[in-house]
């Protein structure tokens, strides 16, 4: 058995295995990286958020070709598999792994590849692919292993007609109707997706409302949205077993519903990636979900072990793990880099995207603060009717007297880009984080942005 003597191990090379990595090896320290994969990227690259936003993408272009009167001159609409759409993302993901292999090459980290588990508090195991054994020991360890989809024991996941959300990218075929059990983030992205394609999607949700931690009326839109496309979405159901048969699977709900379709796909939930790791080994152990509980400073029970990304839980989100996983390193090497990362933008793939900062209506008013609403619609603005992309808005919330920026809140094309500007704008000190910033700062014209202009100007209108 070979043995290797390091500074920090990071266990995974996901988005928080990888900014981990990067900051303590920045800092000085000896670093290895261990991943259960052949190629590095994890989960999010391989199964998650790379491959989901590339096939949202294609399915865009699509629906654009064939909705837009312009591309009659070049033919008529077309249809295309899911297996057509796939091959796009399979070349964003082979080009995803090329680059972060060159980072952990060019920062001379040791790359492992095999199943990791702790031998003690300081070691950790590596089993390869060969069945040779490697130690490595390190005096700070980082748990970023991820999770997967959460597999409850009555669903036979071996029904090659029952999927969830990491085996759908093995999908061979394009049904043409399809249960999507569980409407959170993923669920809805994964229904934008396939309704795009022409799939007859059942999303089946088990609150009376689609992504309830949204602002409301961004949730409404949605729900409209999705239904325009053909998504029937059936609230406040749950599942009393899935039948697999030869041509299909049969959803039997407790309400008593019966809805049959050519597959189904099982979004309900994620589990944190820490059955292999031996934790009992060190003293650690994971909650009903597998994931690890840990402080601000996003350090375990054992004060050498440290845990960042979706194996500890909220946000579960690829541009939070980055910064988590960064942080439980910047507090290793305490070089200044650490913060408790709660700063997390809202981004949500589906067609159209939506992405949200702060406070939404139904907060502020619990918390009795007097707030005003600023709208820009999408329909009015130049560059979305250059675009073609008439759907959405642009919300402020802000304080009635101080006019201080609460929330933003934004559904539509580059949602997700727009609302930064929000962000950057919340995170400033007195008169700088206010509405007066947006009326009193110059645009280009046409953009997206200016929609923070001419929602600043409605916001201030409805003022007395």
């Amino acid at each position: 058995m070979a043995v290797y003597n390091y500074d920090v191990v990071v266990l995974g090379s996901g988005p928080a295995g990888e900014g981990a990595a990067m900051n303590a090896v920045k800092a000085g320290r000896k670093v290895a990286v261990v991943d259960s994969r052949r190629e590095v990227g994890g989960n999010s690259t391989h199964l998650g958020t790379v491959p989901s936003k590339a096939l949202r993408h294609s399915v865009r272009q699509i629906m654009q070709f064939n909705t837009n009167p312009m591309f009659r001159q070049i033919g008529e609409p077309r249809w295309f598999s899911f297996p057509d759409v796939l091959k796009s993302a399979e070349r964003v993901i082979s080009k995803q792994v090329s680059s972060r292999t060159g980072y952990y090459a060019r920062n001379r980290i040791d790359v492992f590849h095999g199943t990791a588990s702790f031998a003690d508090e300081h070691t950790v195991e590596v089993v390869c692919p060969t069945g040779a054994v490697e130690k490595l020991v390190a005096k700070d360890i980082v748990v970023a292993t991820g999770s997967r989809p959460y597999r409850p024991d009555g669903v036979d996941f071996n029904h090659p007609r029952v999927y969830d959300s990491d085996t759908i990218l093995t999908l061979s075929h394009t049904p043409r109707r399809l249960i999507i059990y569980g409407a959170g983030v993923i669920g809805c992205e994964y229904a934008s997706i396939f309704s795009g394609l022409g799939v007859l999607v059942d999303l089946i949700d088990n609150r009376d409302q689609l992504l309830s931690f949204l602002d409301a009326e961004i949730s409404d839109a949605l729900s409209y949205h999705l239904r325009n496309t053909n998504v029937l979405i059936r609230h406040n159901e749950e599942y009393e077993r899935i039948e697999g048969v030869d041509n299909g699977v049969v959803l039997h709900l407790k309400s008593g519903k019966k809805i049959k379709a050519d597959a189904l796909l099982w979004c309900n939930g994620r589990t944190g990636n820490t059955d292999k790791l031996a934790l009992e080994n060190v003293g650690l152990k994971a909650n009903g979900r597998g994931q690890l509980e840990v402080d601000e400073h996003y350090r375990t029970s054992v004060k050498n072990i440290y845990a960042a990304g979706d194996v500890i839980g909220w946000p579960s989100l690829a541009s939070a793990a980055f910064d988590q996983g960064r942080s439980a390193s910047g507090s290793i090497v305490q070089n200044d880099s650490w913060r408790f990362v709660n700063d997390v933008p809202t981004g949500i793939y589906t067609i159209p995207e939506i992405s949200s900062i702060g406070k939404n209506e139904r907060e502020l008013t619990q918390d009795k603060i007097p707030y005003e609403v600023g709208k820009a619609f999408f329909k009015g603005m130049a560059r979305a009717q250059i675009s073609s992309e008439p759907v959405g808005m642009l919300k402020i919330l802000f304080h009635r007297e101080t006019l201080e920026v609460l929330g933003v809140h934004c559904f539509g094309y580059q949602a997700s880009e727009i609302v930064h500007i929000g962000q950057a704008i919340m995170n400033q000190k007195g008169e700088a984080n206010t509405l007066k910033y947006f009326v009193n700062t110059t645009f280009n014209y046409p953009t997206m942005a200016e929609a923070y202009r001419v929602a600043a100007f409605d916001g201030l209108n409805r003022l007395f």
